[in-house]
């Protein structure tokens, strides 16, 4: 088969390919780039998070507070300062090197957490050399980046890719400190561990050191003792991390009163534990069952390598491996509120733990019950594309001319792998998922939803553009100021504007009335309220009409558009 011809030969010619750890970190960041990128610069701001931090930053540009954190008028004081401050500096040169609209320019924020994606993918890379070859080191990162969850992350902007790549860091120092200690004197490791375990606190908090902790607390127990821990100088490494994260904590706490830690510790962190938070609460097992989904194409290699972990569990690199994947994932499983991302940092464990199973001929691969599983890999790729094509005929529109690009070689890749996959050598097979992950990545997100079919979903970005058409004719308005009922994502206020008002039907009436280049987006269900509060001598008109779908909870909606009406020259 052509396939065959084709990544045959590449599998065979890693070893070659390559050659030095530089060649190999390119040719990661190249795959990385092919599997995050599609629909990266095309994408609306995805209700409710990533907006909610894109706002926050904005924010801080617009008013030249880089200490507290807001969305519009409400302290937002759930997570530390570190993402807002990395989008800032971004959008910030953006916009002084007079990129068009660079504060509503979604994907400007975006890159942080593609750089941060990209970071996490080379950082797997570098800890998997800690337990395989480089070809196996390689084909782990490339295995993981592959995976859809890393990927969303990829494409949003918030905290969850950035704090995985402090968390990579973290652990490619700890594991050397634990299987390598005659390579870990010295001061480069312990400053790459300290340092990462700082910045991971600005960004998300503990979530970063919660994940060595875990392991060397697990590891500590098992071996009796952790002296292996003093080659990262924890006192000197304490120390560096306070000077990191205590200036801008003593300065929130000043500027909120306190009131942070009440709100990031009290109500963000232990309301989770204590209850499914926002509506995000779900059983224990539902990561197990997510696994399977959001994993993909790594999943179905992953019960390969499970017998593999429990038999080799005393060995020090497994002991590690599992010690990295077990404590952390129970925890997040017995915690109430679950979002998906939760047990991203496990991820790459596994994706290694893959690859270490199958360097020492211990991957499962032969097994009839095996090849049966891994024919899952095609299984996901053939469900979006038939879930792209049932949504094109319900809405009526064609996909993207991507998707006419992309779905032909995903069906190809997917019937390859579902006839092949476990009877070719593992490296074909996981450069082919890799193939079919791109292509799937392709129709997808830029294929569907950024075209015709998901329109119904763009809310936010068809409401800015009625709004600005509707204000096209009222002369030169200097800025957009709007009202809103119905409709209160935080996308809207961050294309919008952050003074966008949200309220009632006769509040809303009172505002577009009171002075001109103002705009009403108004529900079918508050329009009697807003119509009824109208003067009768007013000049507001119902200028055009909006329906479509929130896309946080699909409910229908069927917005009016109302501005000042403006007779005819």
């Amino acid at each position: 088969m052509i396939i065959a011809r084709i990544i045959e030969p590449a599998a065979a010619a890693l070893d070659t390919t390559l050659a030095s750890h530089r060649r190999a970190a390119f040719l990661l960041v190249l795959a990385a780039l092919a599997l995050f990128l599609p629909g990266f610069f095309s994408l609306q701001p995805m209700d409710r998070d990533e907006p909610r931090f894109a706002q926050a930053t904005k924010q801080m540009i617009e008013t030249g507070d880089y200490v507290a954190i807001r969305f519009q008028d409400e302290a937002r004081n759930k997570k530390p300062v570190g993402i807002y401050w990395m989008q800032a500096a971004v959008v910030g040169a953006a916009d002084a090197l007079g990129v068009p609209q660079a504060r509503t320019t979604i994907w400007l924020y975006r890159l942080v957490s593609l750089l941060g994606a990209v970071s996490a993918v080379l950082l797997t890379y570098w800890t998997a050399l800690v337990f395989v070859t480089r070809r196996n080191a390689f084909l782990a990162a490339l295995l993981f980046g592959s995976t859809i969850l890393i990927g969303v992350e990829a494409r949003l902007a918030k905290t969850d890719a950035v704090v995985l790549a402090t968390i990579m860091a973290a652990m490619g120092a700890l594991a050397r400190f634990y299987l390598l200690p005659e390579k870990s004197r010295g001061w480069k490791l312990p400053l790459i561990f300290w340092t990462a375990i700082g910045l991971g606190l600005l960004v998300k908090g503990p979530i970063t050191p919660m994940v060595p902790l875990f392991a060397g607390l697990v590891l500590a127990v098992k071996d009796r003792g952790a002296t292996w821990f003093g080659a990262a100088r924890p006192l000197y490494g304490l120390l560096w991390t306070l000077l990191i994260v205590v200036p801008w904590f003593v300065l929130i706490m000043i500027a909120t009163k306190g009131a942070f830690l009440a709100d990031s510790v009290g109500n963000d962190m232990l309301g989770k534990v204590g209850s499914g938070q926002e509506s995000h609460g779900a059983p224990p097992g539902t990561y197990f069952a997510a696994f399977w989904a959001t994993a993909w194409p790594m999943a179905p290699f992953a019960p390969l390598a499970a017998a593999f972990g429990w038999m080799a569990r005393r060995e020090k690199p497994v002991a590690f491996l599992l010690a990295w994947i077990i404590p952390f994932w129970l925890v997040f499983e017995a915690v109430p509120t679950k979002l998906p991302h939760y047990v991203l940092p496990a991820y790459p464990a596994i994706a290694i733990l893959i690859m270490l199973a199958f360097e020492r001929g211990a991957l499962l691969v032969k097994k009839l019950w095996a090849r049966i599983l891994l024919r899952l890999v095609s299984i996901i790729p053939l469900v979006l594309l038939t879930a792209g094509i049932g949504l094109s005929i319900w809405s009526g529109k064609l996909p993207g001319v991507f998707a006419f690009v992309a779905a032909p070689v995903l069906v190809w890749l997917a019937l390859h792998l579902l006839r092949n996959i476990g009877t070719e050598k593992i490296e074909t097979s996981v450069l082919a998922a890799v193939a079919l992950a791109i292509s799937a990545y392709v129709f997808v997100f830029s294929g569907i939803m950024t075209s015709g079919p998901f329109a119904a979903w763009r809310m936010s970005p068809r409401l800015t553009e009625a709004a600005r058409l509707a204000l096209s004719g009222q002369g030169q308005c200097a800025r957009l100021s709007a009202v809103t009922v119905g409709f209160n994502e935080p996308s809207l206020v961050f294309l919008i504007g952050t003074d966008l008002l949200m309220t009632g039907g006769e509040e809303a009436a009172r505002f577009v009335q009171g002075a001109p280049c103002r705009v009403a987006f108004v529900d079918a269900r508050g329009e009697a309220a807003f119509k009824a509060t109208l003067s009768a001598s007013s000049n507001i008109a119902l200028l055009t009409r909006v329906e479509g779908l929130n896309l946080n909870g699909g409910r229908k909606l069927d917005m009016g558009v109302y501005a000042l009406k403006v007779s005819a020259p």
